[in-house]
C-alpha cells in the first residue's frame, strides 16, 4: 500500500484496546524504549505513551504530578477529559481521533495521553532529540561571520532560520516521507516572494515519494525530486550554514529541510550558485570580488590546466619559443597521459584515505604521501617533475571549489577532456570543450537554465556574478527564481 492508501483507524474508547494495539503492532513490552505510564485519575484510567531517549523526561514527571494532583482537588463527578486537557501545561497540545496518527507522533518523540471512555487523544510536543549543538560547518568556514550551523534536528534548524527571518510570511510546510521511517521534511519559503509554481512542483514531488524510508535523508530527497540519473553535475545546492539558507530564502529560493540531516537543499540553483561562498559577502565588495575571481580561476584551473598542458606536450609547435620550457625536460618510458591519470587518481586515493583516517593521523599521512611517495616516484622515473607540479595545481583548484559535488563533477570532465586530447590532440580539445559547454547549457535545474546568466545571457545578473556588489546596490532579486516581489529594497523615488 502507498502512503495515501493507509487505512485510518479511529481511537478506541477503551484504553485497554489501545494498549493491546500498542503491544501487537508497535512493540510495547518488547522494545525497551517504548514506555507507558498508567494513572488512576478520579477512578478513571489515563495512559501516557512515550519513547525513552526522544522525550523530555523532566516534563513527563511534571505532567504526572499535575495529573495526580487532580485526585486531591476535584470531585468524582467532574469531566475527566476536560480536567486532563486543562492540566496539560505545554505550549503545543493537539488532539487526534486517528490511532495511526497517535502512533506516528509517539514514535516521533511526542507523548500521547489517552483517557478511558474518550475517542480523542492528546499529543504533546516534548521532543528532546539526541544530537550536537550548532557549530560551524567544516566545509563552509569563514574568517568573520556566524559560527552556528545546522545540526541533525529539524526543529532546531528551522529555528536558526526563523531567528534570522522574522517575517510573518515565512512558511515552513511539514511533510512526512517514508512509509516506515516517517521522516519529517519541511519546505521553507517566503509566501509573497517565492515562485508559486516552484512550490507546487516541490509539494507534488514530496507527496509522490513512495518508499519505505529515507535514511540518507536529503540526498534521497534530491534523487526523487530532480531525477538526476547519470549526470555528475549537481542540480541542487547543499549548505550547512543558517545564514546562507536565510539569504537564499530572502532572494526567493525554496529550501528543503530534512530531519536527521545537518544540511539543507536550496532550489533552484545554477552552476554559479555552486561557486559562491559566504566569505565573499563577509568582506568589502572589492575584497569579495577579488576572492570570487580567485575562486573562479581555481575552478577553471581544475578543469582545463591538465588537458591544456597535455596538448602542449603532444604538440609543442603550439607554444611560443619563450614558453617552450613548459613541456617535460626529461624523457620517460611511461607516456605522459598515463602519468597524468596515475597522479590524478593518486590524489583521489589520498582524498578518500584522508576521510577514513583518524584526524591525529591524517597530517602524518599527508606528509608521507607528499614527501616520500612523490619524491621517490620522481627518483625512480615513474613521474617527471612537471606532472607532479601540474597535477598538484589542478588538485588545489579542485579544493578551491566550494561545492564538493561540483568539484568531483569537474574532475570527471577534466579526465574526459584529457582522453579527448590524448586521442585527437587539438581537435579533441576544441570539440571536447564545446561538447562540455553544450552539455551544461542544455541542463535545467527545476526548469532553471544551468548556466544562467551566461547562457541565456542576462546583463544585470552576469555583472552580479562577476562583481560582488554591495548590499545597498542589490535592490532587485535575481530574475531566475521568478520572484513575486522583485524589490528587496523600496524603489527610489
Amino acid at each position: 500500500m502507498t502512503q495515501k492508501q493507509v487505512e485510518k483507524w479511529p481511537i478506541p474508547k477503551s484504553v485497554n484496546e489501545i494498549e493491546h494495539y500498542m503491544k501487537q503492532r508497535v512493540g510495547l513490552g518488547v522494545s525497551f524504549d517504548i514506555g507507558v505510564r498508567k494513572l488512576k485519575i478520579l477512578r478513571c484510567d489515563v495512559h501516557i505513551y512515550y519513547i525513552n531517549g526522544l522525550t523530555d523526561t523532566m516534563y513527563i514527571i511534571q505532567l504526572i504530578r499535575e495529573l495526580l494532583g487532580i485526585n486531591n482537588r476535584e470531585k468524582l463527578s467532574s469531566d475527566i477529559f476536560t480536567l486532563v486537557e486543562n492540566r496539560l501545561a505545554n505550549q503545543s497540545v493537539e488532539k487526534t481521533q486517528e490511532l495511526d496518527q497517535l502512533v506516528t507522533e509517539v514514535l516521533s518523540g511526542l507523548i500521547g495521553v489517552v483517557v478511558d471512555g474518550a475517542d480523542t487523544a492528546f499529543i504533546i510536543d516534548v521532543r528532546n532529540y539526541p544530537g550536537r549543538m550548532p557549530m560551524e560547518p567544516d566545509t563552509e568556514k569563514v574568517v568573520r561571520g556566524a559560527r552556528d550551523g545546522f545540526v541533525e534536528n529539524i526543529v532546531l534548524n528551522t529555528a536558526l532560520v526563523r531567528r534570522r527571518i522574522r517575517d510573518e510570511r515565512l512558511r515552513f510546510e511539514m511533510y512526512k516521507v517514508g512509509r516506515r521511517s516517517i521522516t519529517d521534511v519541511a519546505l521553507a519559503y517566503i509566501e509573497d516572494v517565492a515562485d508559486p509554481d516552484l512550490i507546487n512542483i516541490l509539494r507534488q514531488e514530496l507527496k509522490a515519494i513512495d518508499i519505505d524510508g529515507i535514511p540518507m535523508a536529503d540526498k534521497t530527497l534530491e534523487e526523487f525530486i530532480v531525477k538526476q540519473g547519470a549526470n555528475p553535475y549537481p542540480i541542487v545546492r547543499y549548505t550547512e550554514r543558517a545564514d546562507v539558507a536565510a539569504a537564499h530564502i530572502l532572494e526567493g529560493h525554496v529550501v528543503i529541510f530534512c530531519d536527521t540531516s545537518p544540511s539543507v537543499i536550496i532550489t533552484p540553483t545554477t552552476f554559479f550558485h555552486h561557486v559562491q561562498h559566504a566569505e565573499e559577502f563577509r568582506e568589502a565588495p572589492a575584497m569579495g570580488t577579488f576572492v570570487r575571481w580567485t575562486r573562479f580561476l581555481g575552478v577553471f584551473t581544475s578543469i582545463f590546466l591538465l588537458p591544456l598542458w597535455l596538448l602542449f606536450v603532444q604538440e609543442p609547435s603550439l607554444l611560443p619559443e619563450k614558453l617552450s620550457f613548459i613541456g617535460p625536460n626529461k624523457q620517460t618510458n611511461i607516456p605522459i597521459v598515463v602519468q597524468l591519470f596515475m597522479a590524478d587518481f593518486g590524489i583521489e586515493f589520498l582524498r578518500i584515505a584522508a576521510i577514513h583516517t583518524p584526524t591525529p593521523l591524517s597530517t602524518a599521512m599527508g606528509l608521507i604521501a607528499a614527501v616520500l611517495i612523490g619524491q621517490i616516484a620522481i627518483s625512480v622515473g615513474l613521474f617527471v617533475p612537471e606532472v607532479i607540479l601540474y597535477v598538484a595545481v589542478a588538485g588545489i583548484g579542485t579544493f578551491t571549489t566550494p561545492s564538493y559535488e561540483l568539484s568531483v563533477a569537474n574532475k570527471i570532465a577534466r579526465m574526459l577532456l584529457m582522453l579527448a586530447v590524448a586521442f585527437f590532440h587539438l581537435p579533441g580539445f576544441v570539440i571536447g570543450c564545446t561538447l562540455w559547454l553544450i552539455f551544461l547549457a542544455n541542463m535545467r535545474a527545476l526548469n532553471t537554465p544551468y548556466l544562467w546568466p551566461f547562457l541565456p545571457f542576462e546583463p544585470r545578473g552576469f555583472m552580479q556574478i562577476i562583481f560582488r556588489q554591495s548590499i545597498p546596490g542589490s535592490a532587485l532579486r535575481p530574475s531566475i527564481v521568478h520572484p513575486r516581489n522583485r524589490f528587496r529594497q523600496p524603489p527610489k523615488r
